[in-house]
């Protein structure tokens, strides 16, 4: 059967609640903590935390050297590693740029951290331009990044001189082929150009010599030079000297007209010369000497100014055609022609019979006497071919032409 005191309701010993208190030796003791002593034990675990914290802080703090491209920078920042460090003293780091110790390192309190900012420059290398990233500060370091051995290489600037913002030129070093004087010279140099290349293998060029490369070229691994040597001589040699030309003017002469009066003749002279030559073959010659073997004669030449009068048009038969004729076989021309009608008609108006009863002159050329004419032929009285030819011939003899009479007449009245 149930416990009846127990299913009725029956009345039993009350159950108290125990607090939870100390346990342990406390617990036996009895002891009980009061409100006084919780609150300091709260108090403490605070301060136990404030304390853990702030030695916590105190390691992430530190005061470091930090050198950038060259300038010492004291920095004071928080933070585990280098990049923590430059991120807080507001140092920006590329990845071109070169970091020492490395960004991910740990670094301790009073350390130093090396910065070199990664930049551009232009190097002129062997003639050749290019554009290279460098972290130096200066020429030697630079050079060194272009993985070049400093030792053997040229450079336009000092290795120890700040790295500026100018070309920077590098000869490195090469072999350069000289093909001089008959034989090949293989030389080693790091002259930028051909001229420095020369002269730091050795080779002297001498004036007029040629090379077969500018010398201002830029001097490159594997060059050949061709050098052609130049020589000097000298000679003699005879020259012919030409003669001059000098024109008088003669009123006598129908205008136009040019006659040799006095032949010209060539000179003779030696010249002493130097010679250049280039490669055997001669290329320049200059005169030092000349000695005059024999002088030049001038020639002379009478040149006409005599205006001629028009040649007239003469009647097939007349006296004046058999004039024209007979003055052509002579050479003589319409001009000479033209002068022979001027002056015959002032003599005698081509009249076969005219006769100078004052002064016995007869016929067309009114010769004086008229018996003169008897030397071409007996018919002079009256033949006009016997007249002109002897009237021609007289002209010829004494004044050359028809035109050198005229102008005597015009002169005196006369010829």
């Amino acid at each position: 059967m149930p416990d009846r005191s127990t299913a009725e309701g029956c009345e039993s010993a009350p159950t108290a609640t125990v607090p939870r208190g100390p346990s342990g030796l406390a617990a036996v003791l009895g002891w009980r903590p009061s409100r006084r002593l919780g609150r300091l034990a709260a108090q403490g675990l605070v301060l136990a935390l404030v304390t853990g914290g702030t030695s916590a802080f105190a390691v992430m703090h530190k005061a470091v050297t930090v050198d950038v491209d060259g300038t010492s920078i004291a920095v004071s920042a928080f933070g585990r590693t280098v990049d923590d460090v430059l991120a807080g003293a507001g140092i920006a780091v590329g990845e071109r740029d070169l970091v020492a110790p490395g960004r991910t390192a740990a670094i301790d309190d009073g350390g130093q951290i090396v910065v070199r900012h990664g930049r551009q420059i232009t190097v002129e290398l062997d003639g050749e331009d290019r554009t290279v990233w460098t972290t130096g500060l200066t020429v030697g370091e630079a050079i060194g990044d272009l993985g070049v051995r400093a030792d053997d290489a040229r450079v336009s600037a000092s290795r120890s001189d700040a790295l500026g913002r100018g070309v920077l030129r590098v000869s490195t070093l090469k072999t350069v082929h000289l093909a001089v004087d008959g034989q090949v010279i293989d030389g080693v140099t790091s002259a930028p150009t051909v001229r420095e290349a020369l002269k730091e293998i050795g080779l002297v060029l001498s004036d007029g010599d040629q090379v077969s490369v500018p010398l201002a070229a830029t001097a490159v691994d594997g060059l050949v030079v061709l050098v052609t040597r130049a020589a000097q001589g000298s000679g003699t040699a005879s020259e012919v000297m030409p003669f001059t030309e000098r024109e008088v003017d003669d009123p006598s002469v129908a205008a136009g007209t040019r006659t040799v009066t006095k032949a010209g003749k060539a000179g003779e002279r030696q010249i002493t010369f130097a010679t250049g030559t280039l490669g055997g073959a001669e290329v320049s010659r200059t005169v030092v000497a000349e000695v005059v073997l024999r002088a030049p004669v001038e020639q002379v030449v009478t040149v006409g100014t005599m205006v001629v009068p028009s040649a007239p048009t003469v009647t097939p038969g007349s006296a004046q055609a058999i004039g024209k004729e007979l003055a052509a076989a002579r050479g003589w021309g319409d001009d000479q022609f033209a002068c022979l009608v001027e002056l015959w008609n002032h003599e005698s108006h081509w009249n076969v019979s005219a006769a100078n009863a004052s002064s016995g002159a007869y016929g067309i050329p009114q010769a004086l006497p008229g018996s003169k004419m008897a030397s071409v032929a007996a018919d002079w009285q009256t033949n006009p071919a016997t007249q002109i030819t002897w009237g021609l011939g007289y002209i010829a003899g004494r004044y050359g032409t028809p035109c050198g009479a005229w102008q005597s007449f015009s002169a005196k009245g006369w010829y």
